[in-house]
Formats: C-alpha cells, structure tokens, sequence
C-alpha cells in the first residue's frame, strides 16, 4: 500500500489526486493518513545514513565504494551491512570513479620498421652465449620507481647481466649488457633480442667499451626486433 501511496505523491503535480486514487483502487483518506504520517525510525536512520554517505563519498572526491564508505562509517561508530551502504549509494546515484594508477613506460609505441628480426622469433640455441633475449621492468619502492633491465642466455635461459637504476636511459641497458659480457663468454656476432624501448641512446649506431670486451651496437632497438653484437678483446 505504501508503494502506491508513494506513486500518488510522487505524481501528485500532473494528475489530479481524487483521480489517481480512484485509478489505483486506494481511498483518499487513507493517502492523506500516509503522507501525513511521522517517518519510522527506520525511515529516519536510512535518512540520516544517506547524509552521512553523501557527505563521505563527496570528501573521497567520489573515488570511495561501498566498502571504503562502510569502513568510514564504521570509524564514526555507525555500523552498517555492506548490502544496505551499497543499496543507498544505488538510490542516490552515487557511483565511484576509480582512477588508473601510474604505469611507467618501457615501451614505445609504433610499428617496428624495417628493422629486422634477426632471431625469426625462434628463442632456443645450440650454445651459450650466441643468443640473448633481454627486457626492462619496474619495481616500485618507498624512494619512487626502480627500473630493472635483465639479459638472459637463450640456451641455458639463465639471467646472466641486470642492472637497476632510478631512469630508463640508454645506460640502463649498456650496463646490463656490460655485465653479461664481463662474467660470460660472449660469441662473436652473439644476437640480443628485445622490444622497441624507449631509451634514445641505442636508437642510434654506437658503441660500448667493456671491460674485457668491446660491444658494438650495430641495430637499433625496436619492437620484436634484434641487434648484432660483436664482442672483441680489449687492448
């Protein structure tokens, strides 16, 4: 009955009152007794949880759920289900936006080019040292975000250089490299296999000195793609 007293009120400003009673089969009394009823104490709870609700949800700068909203309330010692803070966020048309978190880049985005893929996307070898597949990720820290660049031996699949540093430059991979190159024996013409980074410093032909090797850079980096290292004595 309270649904459709509740109709009647809500229409009220289009149709005429006597009418919509007659139409819905309810007395006009009995309409007039309902609008002119106090509110529940249910009512009046649900009215003073919708306040607190509103008010928690606008100072989130409308970020907060259900959840977060419920542990809120439950911190000024208003203790709620779960499905009635979900249900009043439903009636007052209160839905959160959910920002996406930060994402470094290690990528660019792009077509590949002309660059060739040396390793035909075949990552097995005979041998140690003749093909090495590489890549950089990030860790984050209390201090902000730590980059970690690995170079791993196709054949024993084996991390055998990394390097960590607070930036994505060029160094960043040289130094991985570097670190392979001094602890593992290295063919000559060996293959390092990663994606298009973007580090600006080996998108270009250069090269590296390592101690005990030298490696030349003779491809740029770009996505599934390869570049040629030769790997000669240090004099």
């Amino acid at each position: 009955m309270s649904a459709k007293f509740a109709f009647i009120d809500a229409e009220k400003a289009l149709y005429s009152i006597v009418k919509m009673c007659a139409w819905i089969g309810v007395s006009t009394s009995g309409y007039y007794e309902w609008r002119d009823r106090p509110p529940s104490a249910t009512a009046q709870r649900r009215g003073h949880l919708a306040t607190l609700i509103e008010w928690i949800f606008t100072d989130s700068d409308q970020t907060y759920g259900h959840r977060r909203i419920r542990a809120a309330l439950a911190r000024q010692g208003e203790h709620v289900t779960p499905e009635l803070v979900r249900a009043i966020m439903r009636e007052r048309g209160l839905v959160p936006c959910q920002p996406r978190p930060f994402r470094p880049t290690t990528t660019l985005a792009g077509d590949a080019g002309s660059i060739p893929d040396l390793v035909a996307r075949d990552f097995t070898a005979d041998v140690p040292g003749t093909k090495l597949v590489g890549d950089i990720t990030y860790l984050p820290t209390w201090q902000g975000w730590l980059y970690l660049a690995t170079v791993i031996d196709c054949h024993t699949k084996a991390c055998i250089g990394y390097a960590l540093a607070e930036h994505l430059r060029a160094d960043l991979v040289i130094d991985a490299l570097q670190m392979a190159a001094r602890n593992y024996t290295l063919a000559d013409g060996a293959i390092f296999h990663s994606d298009r980074g973007t580090q600006p410093g080996l998108n270009r032909s250069s090269q590296h000195r390592l101690v005990p090797v030298t490696l030349a850079v003779r491809r740029v980096l770009r996505l599934g793609s390869s570049i040629r290292v030769s790997c000669v004595a240090c004099r």
